[in-house]
C-alpha cells in the first residue's frame, strides 16, 4: 500500500510539474490576466491615457508611479521603464496638456479673424480647456514638478507662449520678436496673460460665484471676462 501511495505521488509530480493547483490558476497566471497586453510603443501612450484620467479623477497629489500602473492594468515597474521617474511622467503629460490646449486655441478661430475678436475667441478657449480638463491646465503651470529640459514639453510651452505673443502683436499692429521683447511687448504680454490665467484661477476655484450672483440671471463667466477684457486688453493699440 505504501509503495503504491508513493508511485501515485510521483505521478502527480511529473505530470503536474508547474501546474496550478486543482480549481484555480497560480499566482503568476492572475497577474498576467489582469495585466493589459500592449505593444511597447501603445503602452507608453496607455500610460499617459492612464495618468491623465488619474489626474482629473484624483489630483495632483493622486498622481504616483503606482496609481498610473494600476489604472493601465500593467506592472508597477512600466512607468519608471518608460519615464523615468514620477518627474518625467508629469513632464511628458504636462506637454500632452500643452499640445492640447495649443490646438484649443488654434481652432477657436480662422486664422485670418481680425483683431479683437481673435483675441476674444482665444480667451473663451482658453477658459473652456480649463474647464474641461482642471486636473491638466494646474498641472502645466505647476513649474516645480516639471523638467522643461524635456525637449517635448519644452517646444510645447514654447508654441503656447509664441500663440499668446502673436495675439499680442496683431493687437499692437506690430512684430513681436519672441527673444527680444521691449519692455512695453513684455509688459502686453504679462498683463493678458495675468488677466485671462487669473480669471481661470479664481474661476475653477469657485471664488468669482459671488460676483456672479450679484449680476443678473443668465450671466456666463464668459460674459464677465469679455467685458475686462474689452476695457482692458482688447482696445486696439493706435497704429503708428
Amino acid at each position: 500500500m505504501a509503495r503504491k501511495a508513493e508511485a501515485a505521488r510521483r505521478r502527480v509530480g511529473r505530470s503536474g510539474h508547474g501546474a496550478p493547483a486543482r480549481g484555480g490558476r497560480s499566482a503568476g497566471s492572475r497577474a498576467a490576466k489582469r495585466e493589459t497586453p500592449y505593444h511597447h510603443g501603445a503602452l507608453r501612450d496607455a500610460l499617459l491615457q492612464a495618468a491623465e484620467r488619474v489626474l482629473e479623477r484624483d489630483g495632483l497629489a493622486g498622481l504616483t508611479l503606482r496609481a498610473v500602473a494600476r489604472e493601465a492594468g500593467v506592472s508597477h515597474a512600466a512607468p519608471t521603464h518608460h519615464f523615468g521617474d514620477l518627474t518625467g511622467l508629469v513632464s511628458e503629460l504636462a506637454a500632452i496638456g500643452f499640445r492640447q490646449f495649443n490646438a484649443a486655441m488654434a481652432a477657436s478661430c480662422a486664422a485670418d479673424t481680425p483683431f479683437p475678436a481673435k483675441g476674444l475667441a482665444r480667451a473663451k478657449a482658453y477658459i473652456a480647456y480649463a474647464r474641461a480638463h482642471p486636473g491638466m491646465y494646474g498641472l502645466m503651470f505647476r513649474s516645480e514638478r516639471m523638467d522643461y529640459s524635456r525637449r517635448s514639453l519644452h517646444e510645447a510651452a514654447e508654441a503656447s507662449f509664441a500663440g499668446l505673443a502673436s495675439a499680442i502683436a496683431a493687437s499692437r499692429h506690430e512684430h513681436i520678436e519672441q527673444e527680444a521683447l521691449t519692455m512695453e511687448q513684455a509688459a502686453a504680454i504679462a498683463r493678458a496673460w495675468s488677466l485671462v490665467h487669473g480669471f481661470t484661477m479664481l474661476l475653477l476655484d469657485g471664488r468669482l460665484e459671488d460676483i456672479l450672483r450679484r449680476l443678473p440671471a443668465g450671466t456666463e463667466p464668459e460674459m464677465l471676462l469679455e467685458t475686462m477684457l474689452k476695457i482692458s486688453v482688447l482696445r486696439p493699440a493706435p497704429a503708428s
